[in-house]
């Protein structure tokens, strides 16, 4: 896997019957609009045609993940105000947040000590992804590098209870296992949870218990389809198998219920979907809290053990739920559209369970965090991210869309902005825009680069291709030992749906995207040459031996488990290998890089650069030598998007722009 919004809600409480034993579907699916003659522009005289700039939308804020203060009164989060994403602190009743951290480097998952000493965080160098496990004091500001290990990587740091020991993962540059460590910060010794890993699994999510004796932690399997639970006794070092199952099937950890008896977790062992259950650790007895056909993803327990939360991803919306243990009931909390996650760190509870601490994000509203109080069942927003001038009724908002993939296997989900005031003439301009991963999925998010297009004049398809994750291990496992195949023809399928809702010119469709969306932009442009006006990959592979020969080990062991044996299928390899079919191309191309990405290499973008340069193509190309897999620095984001921008512009013009095509 490659993967790369102020107001009180005093909205009454929706309540639904989780049954166990239930087989059928029981969150309603969402409308999609399936006659592409029934799309329509939305009229809209409040907004300003092009009035967008990519600074304005770069410079509204991003907010990271977030953790509680042990007294509840503080959050601790990642935001790029500074243009770097760094560590902030704001009070849990909002106000002006405070700069704790100060480095060029990128920074991720804080973790507040519930001691009140520390807050532990990773930090990369030049999105190399080499983590270290670094210690912040929330008062006074003093840093401390904790492992300082520039060929191997520390990350996802998580606390005991007594705040005197850390758990991280370990994974050495040159292996593709994750191992769990445990540092004691008062006698500063390393202990070794796993080791001896076997190099196509992976160990993740570290859980301790409430008495800080055991820690629960997953174990998921290269090709990404299997996944265990294991129960590690800290004092022995020796882990116990909770998810013994024939087959393939994927179990995850979620939290460890306060009296150390059940592990909340979710699998898709009972239907093929995601779901939640309660894993009783004795016995290893499961009881499922849901059975539904959407993706379903545990959360945490209540302080007092009484509750769990969940988030349900409905074709693309995620909302948050409260689910009663005695009654067996679930309670829908009132937020907004979108996609909505608790957060928090160790818990998205405060430590007396009054509030709970999420994460909003919507089409027309970046991410925020936001704490719901349960007994007002209100929410207030602490962070504010749309600034620069940005107004929410200038966003588009999308269609959720259904067409039927070209082989007719499967239908597909896929959002598509529309700008407001398009005229349905047959002369419009539009940008496929193809998600990374693969196994990952567009949700109803804000994306800035997908707003700039849309008040550009850019009808915008996002499509969930077969291999995207929210539509069941079936469809998710759909691409497997076929990437860069029946994907494509789906995304080839949103082509043909989009032409017939009148308002395009064919000849003016570009497609984009990152990582495995660059992948298939290039498997776009390479295999459907006649379709594509221009294409952006961003940070893309395009020749899987390559590939995989420079790739983080981990992403190679993933490669190797989804499309095969080198040898064996070396046909299949090479005819989905993009760099052999550089002499199709007919669009001009501008591809973005990193320099120190450890996912998909810069090598690989260079590759492109020089056979189409070669045989006399049209190609630019941008490599941001200081940055990994994607864009943490604001000057880069905006750099690499009004080069997108600019390139869109001259080579696909949107209609009524008085620019002119480049020959």
């Amino acid at each position: 896997m490659r993967t790369f919004t102020p107001f009180a809600i005093v909205i009454l409480m929706s309540t639904i019957l989780a049954d166990p034993l239930a087989t059928a579907q029981t969150l309603p699916a969402p409308q999609a609009i399936t006659d592409p003659k029934q799309i329509a522009s939305k009229p809209n005289a409040q907004v300003e045609p092009r009035g967008l700039t990519i600074e304005k939308l770069y410079t509204t804020r991003q907010v990271g993940r977030p953790t509680w203060s042990p007294d509840g009164k503080s959050i601790a989060f990642i935001s790029n105000m500074s243009g770097r994403n760094n560590l902030w602190l704001v009070p849990a009743e909002g106000g002006w947040p405070v700069q704790l951290t100060v480095s060029d480097q990128r920074q991720s998952s804080p973790a507040w000590s519930p001691d009140d000493k520390w807050i532990a965080y990773q930090s990369d160098y030049d999105g190399d992804e080499q983590w270290d496990i670094f210690l912040v004091s929330p008062k006074t500001g003093k840093v401390v590098n904790l492992t300082n290990t520039r060929e191997i990587a520390e990350s996802d740091p998580t606390w005991s209870p007594d705040g005197r020991y850390l758990a991280y993962l370990v994974k050495p540059k040159t292996s593709a296992a994750h191992e769990i460590d445990i540092y004691d910060t008062l006698m500063r010794e390393v202990k070794h949870i796993t080791t001896g890993t076997p190099q196509d699994k992976g160990n993740y999510n570290p859980i301790w218990s409430k008495d800080g004796k055991y820690i629960v932690y997953t174990q998921e399997q290269a090709k990404g389809t299997d996944s265990n639970i294991f129960i590690a006794d800290v004092a022995a070092s020796k882990s116990t198998l909770l998810t013994p199952h024939e087959a393939e099937q994927r179990y995850s950890a979620n939290d460890i219920s306060p009296d150390g008896k059940h592990v909340l977790f979710t699998s898709n062992a009972a239907n093929g979907y995601e779901n939640v259950g309660l894993l009783e650790i004795t016995t290893k007895n499961i009881s499922w809290l849901t059975k539904d056909k959407w993706e379903i993803s545990g959360g945490e327990f209540s302080p007092d053990g009484k509750q769990i939360t969940f988030t349900a991803n409905v074709d693309g919306n995620e909302d948050i739920y409260l689910y009663d243990l005695a009654s067996s009931k679930s309670t829908a909390l009132p937020i907004p559209k979108g996609v909505n996650s608790t957060a928090g760190g160790h818990s998205a509870f405060t430590k007396d369970g009054s509030q709970l601490l999420y994460y909003h994000n919507g089409p027309t509203a970046p991410g925020d965090l936001w704490v719901y109080t349960l007994a007002t069942r209100k929410s207030h927003q602490v962070t504010l991210s749309l600034v620069a001038g940005v107004r929410s009724e200038e966003l588009v908002e999308p269609y959720l869309v259904h067409y039927p993939s070209r082989d007719g296997k499967w239908t597909i989900s896929a959002f598509l902005y529309v700008p407001f005031n398009m005229a349905r003439n047959g002369q419009n301009a539009a940008i496929v825009y193809i998600h990374g991963g693969p196994t990952s999925q567009t949700m109803n998010s804000f994306n800035r680069f997908v707003q700039y297009a849309a008040n550009q004049g850019y009808m915008v398809l996002a499509p969930n291709y077969r291999g995207s994750t929210g539509y069941g291990k079936e469809f998710q496992q759909a691409n497997l030992f076929d990437m860069g195949g029946g994907d494509l023809q789906d995304v080839l399928a949103g082509v043909d749906w989009i032409k017939q809702t009148g308002y395009l010119d064919p000849k003016k469709i570009a497609v984009m995207g990152g990582s495995y969306g660059g992948y298939l932009s290039m498997m776009s442009v390479t295999k459907a040459p006649d379709v594509w006006a221009a294409g952006v990959p961003i940070v893309p592979f395009v020749n899987w031996f390559t590939e995989i020969e420079n790739e983080d080990p981990v992403l190679q062991q993933s490669d190797l488990a989804t499309m095969g044996d080198v040898v064996k299928n070396k046909a299949l390899y090479e005819d989905r290998s993009p760099i052999n079919f550089i002499g199709q191309i007919k669009a001009p191309l501008l591809l973005l890089a990193g320099g120190h990405d450890p996912r998909c290499p810069k090598s690989e973008t260079q590759q492109v650069v020089d056979a189409i340069k070669k045989r006399g193509g049209t190609v630019d190309y941008k490599i941001y030598e200081n940055e990994g897999h994607g864009f943490a620095r604001v000057e880069n984001q905006i750099d690499a998007y009004k080069r997108v921008a600019d390139f869109l512009l001259a080579h696909v013009p949107p209609a009524d722009c008085s620019c002119s095509v480049t020959e």
